[in-house]
C-alpha cells in the first residue's frame, strides 16, 4: 500500500488547528459556525488517526539512531521497539488511507429498501416477506425506524412487493451492499413430495432524497387520484383516494393507495419519486459504480443472484465476496452485521486497492 505523506499529514493536522482557531475566535455568523463545526466534525477522527502515523514514524526514525549505538543493552531495547512499531506502523497507516478514502455522499442518508417476488411464484412471495422481516429486525437492532410506504400482500403470504422508508444513522451505508437478487432453497409448504424449490426475490436499497436535493416542478406532474381497490377488485376505501404521479419528463409513475388519506398517498409517492429521480442522477454522475439500480435489481431470475440461503443446509452464502456462514436461522432473525461487515470490509480493500494502482 502507498503510504501517505508526512506533507499530506501535516496538512490535515494544519487544517485542524485552523478550524480550532477559527471556532474560538467567537465572532463568527452562525451559519458559518455550523459549516466549521461540521468540518470539523469529520476531520477530527482523520486529524486523530492522522496524528497517530506520525507519532509513530517519528518514534521509528529515533530508534533508527539508536539500534547502532555503542550500548547493546540500549541497542536490544531499541530492536525490540522497532520490531514492536513496524507491525503498529502499517495497521495505523491503512486505518488513515481507509479514512481518506472518498466517502459515498449518500452513506449517511435513510433508505428506499424495495422487496420484489422473482421467480418462484408463491414461494417466491413468502420469501420476499422473509427479507422483508429480516431487514425489520436488523433495523429494530440497530435503533432505526421502519416505514411502510407501500405493499402489496400475496394470497398465500408474503409479499409480491414491498417498499418502506429505513431511517436512523447510517443506513444507506449498511445497507447498499443488500441491493441485488437473493435465492432461496427450501422445501416449500406447499410441496407435499419434501422436494427442494429454488425461488428468488430481487432487492433494491436507494438513498432518499430530500426535497433540496431534487427540485419537481408542479407543470410536470400528472397527478391522478381513483378509489382504492383490494384483492379482486373489491372496493377498500369508499373516497378517491388513491394517487398515481406520472414525471413527465423521465416517464417515471408511482402509484400510491396504502393509505385512506389521498394527502398521505400524495405526500408518499412524492417521497418515493424524488428518491428514484435522486438515484437516477446519481447513476448519470458515475454510471460505474457497481450499485446502480439496473445492476442492482437485474430481472429477478434465479439465476442472477447475490446470495443464496440454503434451508437443507442452514446455510447463507455471499457469492460476491465468496462467503459462507452457517448461521441462516440468527441471519433470518436480523443478525446481518457479519455479513454486512465482510462486505463493506472488501469494498474497503478493493477501493485502497485502486488507490495503489
Amino acid at each position: 500500500m502507498t503510504g501517505i505523506s508526512d506533507e499530506r499529514i501535516a496538512a490535515i493536522e494544519a487544517r485542524r488547528n485552523e478550524l480550532q482557531a477559527q471556532m474560538a475566535a467567537g465572532d463568527l455568523p452562525p451559519d458559518r459556525f455550523v459549516a466549521l463545526s461540521k468540518e470539523y466534525a469529520e476531520l477530527g477522527p482523520v486529524a486523530e488517526v492522522a496524528g497517530e502515523v506520525r507519532r509513530l514514524r517519528a518514534e521509528l526514525d529515533v530508534l533508527a539512531g539508536m539500534v547502532s549505538d555503542d550500548d547493546p543493552a540500549i541497542r536490544e531495547m531499541a530492536a525490540e521497539e522497532v520490531d514492536v512499531i513496524k507491525a503498529r506502523l502499517p495497521q495505523a497507516e491503512r486505518a488513515l488511507a481507509l479514512k481518506l478514502l472518498p466517502r459515498d455522499a449518500a452513506d449517511e442518508r435513510a433508505a428506499m429498501l424495495e422487496i420484489r417476488a422473482g421467480t418462484g411464484g408463491d414461494e417466491a412471495a413468502l420469501f420476499a416477506g422473509d427479507l422483508f422481516r429480516m431487514y425489520t429486525r436488523y433495523a429494530e437492532e440497530r435503533g432505526w425506524r421502519v416505514e411502510m410506504i407501500s405493499a402489496s400482500p400475496a394470497d398465500i403470504g408474503g409479499y409480491k412487493e414491498v417498499v418502506a422508508s429505513v431511517s436512523g444513522s447510517g443506513v444507506f451505508a449498511r445497507l447498499k451492499f443488500e441491493s441485488g437478487v437473493h435465492r432461496v432453497q427450501r422445501v416449500p409448504a406447499t410441496e407435499s413430495g419434501g422436494r427442494i424449490h429454488t425461488s428468488a426475490a430481487t432487492v433494491a436499497v436507494l438513498p432518499e432524497a430530500e426535497e433540496v436535493d431534487v427540485q419537481i416542478d408542479d407543470k410536470d406532474l400528472r397527478i391522478d387520484v381513483y378509489r382504492s381497490s383490494g384483492p379482486g377488485g373489491q372496493s377498500v376505501n369508499t373516497t378517491d383516494s388513491a394517487v398515481r404521479i406520472t414525471h413527465l419528463p423521465t416517464g417515471l409513475v408511482v402509484i400510491q393507495q396504502d393509505e385512506k388519506s389521498q394527502h398521505k398517498n400524495k405526500a408518499k409517492a412524492l417521497k418515493v419519486l424524488r428518491t428514484r429521480l435522486y438515484e437516477a442522477e446519481r447513476e448519470r454522475l458515475a454510471a460505474e459504480r457497481s450499485g446502480t439500480r439496473k445492476a442492482m435489481v437485474g430481472s429477478g431470475d434465479r439465476s442472477e443472484r447475490i446470495r443464496t440461503y440454503n434451508f437443507p443446509q442452514g446455510r447463507v452464502t455471499d457469492h460476491r465476496i465468496n462467503l459462507t456462514l452457517h448461521r441462516l436461522p440468527e441471519i433470518l432473525e436480523g443478525q446481518l452485521d457479519e455479513l454486512i461487515g465482510a462486505l463493506i470490509a472488501e469494498d474497503e480493500a478493493a477501493r485502497l486497492a485502486n488507490l495503489d494502482g
